[in-house]
């Protein structure tokens, strides 16, 4: 069940692009956690606080069309590698900034950094797997997963002990740089097609339009991306601010579902195997409806830490099996099905946060968190129209 792993670690660039994976998650998990930060600086309520939020996936939306002529310019390691530290310069602006106005512009321009970021590595990830035949997707997923877990775990106990958002974010920026500069000469083993101009009858390289195919992809990536989302953005918030939790345990909700995740994708290559993509999804869904449900009607820690865990095991492999299939939708060039349907990822992503502030706004946030769950049932019922 965990020989692809051993295939990874003794395969350089495998290894490097998965370490890749893992240290964007913990800036990710690190941003999740440091989150309220923004919250109580600004005071802002729930609605406020999501449309703030939402410049995230408005710099992606702008960004991702750009991003795969760049990355067929400068390749998908170079786009990626030099992402990372980009991407967590630009998260740590947003904290430094005095006023509520600039720091959506800021996460407007993180937006771009984040983009190139998970283009880039899921296009490494993908050529390993479809050119050297090693699986890496989602063990690479697994280790973002990891990563997230660590970072937010680590960023909340920082924050719970007095230690500045910036300080922190600062430090973690050096580390960032370090794992880019010992990551370049093993990720040069990755191959790395260079730009080209489209032959006769092939698709442009960027967003396109999805075709039928695509389409039952996006819809189930939408669901997994907003549930994925919510519990990055609004989980820490629930527990502090619905539960009552202490300002330390809030991290632990993100990160008792990052941990889930991670499990349940370093698991994802012999359960797809066994049981089959449409299977592995169906069952994802329920599982994290029913844990969002469990936070829902059971408002105590230890409960909803358990709730977050269930949702985390139920969206483990969804990113993995829609990734590895958008790359290989029928009728589309090389990079487009996945350029294309990672805009809507993202969108889902990060855009879906804020549509839940805006619930929690109108009802409540364990409103919202029930309406996700319902998203969890959707996509389950999608599952049935891909292909296996």
């Amino acid at each position: 069940m965990f020989t692809h792993l051993a295939t990874i670690k003794q395969h350089p660039a495998s290894r490097a692009t998965v370490v890749l994976f893992g240290f964007f998650g913990m800036l990710f998990g690190t941003w999740a956690a440091l989150i309220p930060h923004i919250k109580e600086k600004f005071a802002l309520d729930e609605a406020q606080l999501g449309m703030l939020l939402l410049c995230l996936p408005a710099g992606i939306t702008v960004m991702n069309p750009l991003s795969v002529p760049i990355l067929h310019r400068l390749g998908a390691v170079r786009s990626a590698v030099w992402s990372l530290p980009a991407s967590a310069a630009l998260f740590t602006v947003p904290f430094m900034l005095p006023n509520v106005w600039l720091v959506g512009a800021a996460l407007f321009l993180t937006g771009s950094g984040v983009t190139m970021l998970n283009i880039g590595m899921n296009t490494c990830a993908t050529q390993l797997e479809q050119q050297l035949g090693i699986r890496v997707i989602s063990t690479g997923h697994g280790l973002w997963s990891t990563g997230a877990m660590i970072g937010s775990a680590v960023a909340g106990m920082a924050t719970g002990w007095g230690v500045h958002p910036v300080a922190y974010l600062a430090g973690l920026l050096m580390v960032e740089l370090a794992i880019t500069l010992s990551l370049q000469s093993a990720m040069k083993g990755v191959p790395d097609e260079p730009h080209h101009a489209p032959t006769d009858g092939e698709k442009p390289k960027g967003f396109l339009l999805p075709n039928k195919a695509l389409w039952v992809l996006v819809g189930i990536s939408l669901c997994t991306n907003i549930t994925e989302g919510t519990m990055a953005d609004w989980s820490a918030v629930y527990l502090r601010d619905v539960v009552k939790s202490s300002e330390a345990m809030a991290g632990w909700g993100f990160s008792a579902y990052a941990f889930f995740m991670a499990g349940g994708r370093f698991l994802g290559d012999a359960l797809i195997g066994r049981f089959g993509s449409k299977a592995v999804l169906r069952t994802g869904g329920l599982v994290a409806a029913a844990g969002l449900l469990t936070a829902v009607f059971f408002q105590n820690t230890p409960t909803v830490l358990v709730g977050f865990a269930m949702v985390g095991a139920g969206v483990s492999l969804g990113a993995p099996i829609l990734y590895a299939a958008a790359a290989k939708v029928p009728g589309m060039a090389k990079g487009a099905g996945l350029a294309t349907m990672n805009t809507f990822a993202m969108i889902g992503f990060l855009g879906g946060p804020a549509f839940i502030g805006f619930l929690a706004k109108a009802f409540s946030l364990p409103v919202a968190f029930g309406v996700v769950a319902g998203f969890g049932v959707f996509w389950a019922w999608r599952a049935g129209k891909m292909r296996d």
